[in-house]
């Protein structure tokens, strides 16, 4: 079982920055590839960023795109999302998910791809 903790959500005023980390409890982190998606309320939760196992690909939304950036550390097993120049638009509890997928693409906007999901933490955008 993979156990995902997410820290670094909060409070920040628009144009601001946070750095929102996940941190995952298994041997072979390697071989997952890692993503961030969000949900704000009454919306379905969206991917925002991918990663692929190396971490030499990524992927972005359009609106995150310039103003996001998905890292990871694989001797750490964490990966990271830099938020910059935010916006109130940006406001939603923030998830890290896996997908233990050896091959192929690293990425997917269907939820039920990935096979792990951290518990979530809040990111609030006061304008």
């Amino acid at each position: 079982q993979v156990q995902l903790v997410e820290s670094g959500g909060g409070l920040v005023q628009a144009g601001g920055s946070l750095r929102l980390s996940c941190a995952a409890s298994v041997r072979t982190f390697s071989m997952y590839a890692m993503a961030w998606f969000r949900q704000a309320p009454g919306k379905e939760r969206e991917l925002v960023a991918a990663i692929s196992w190396s971490g030499v690909s990524t992927f972005y939304v359009d609106s995150a795109k310039g103003r996001f950036t998905i890292s990871r550390d694989n001797a750490k097993n964490t990966v990271y999302l830099q938020m910059n120049s935010l916006k109130p638009e940006d406001t939603a509890v923030y998830y890290c998910a896996a997908a233990f997928k050896s091959f192929g693409k690293f990425y997917n906007d269907y939820a039920k791809w990935y096979d792990y999901w951290g518990q979530g933490t809040q990111v609030t955008v006061s304008s």
